[in-house]
């Protein structure tokens, strides 16, 4: 059976105005995720904002992503979904963080400038 869920102890929100998910754990929007994204933030939680999904979700919130943090690997696997898929539309960032592991693995952290 697959998990809907995978994310149990964090609020889930699902993008999407086509599919339709059955666990009252997870709620689907289908409304225009930057809305979603600011309702959030207006929120007095305390809690950051996680986003798990392709690269034309993660264009469409480019306003307003604060933080990234970019995980890279020693290897080429070929083709893939690009982080950012939309238009051309250069947004700053500032390296805060760098861990560097025996692997050769990399954990990014960057601040909107």
């Amino acid at each position: 059976m697959p998990t809907t869920s995978p994310y149990a102890h964090l609020r889930q929100y699902v993008v999407s105005r086509t599919i339709t998910i059955d666990d009252p754990a997870v709620q689907v929007e289908r409304g225009d995720p930057i809305e979603l994204v600011r309702r959030l933030k207006a929120e007095d939680t305390g809690l950051d904002i996680y986003l798990g999904g392709g690269g034309k979700l993660a264009s469409s919130l480019l306003p307003e992503i604060d933080e990234l943090i970019v995980k890279s690997y020693p290897v080429v696997a070929g083709g893939g979904i690009p982080m950012f898929n939309g238009g051309f539309q250069p947004t700053l960032f500032t390296v805060t963080h760098r861990e560097v592991f025996s692997n050769g693995s990399q954990v990014t952290w960057l601040t909107r400038s």
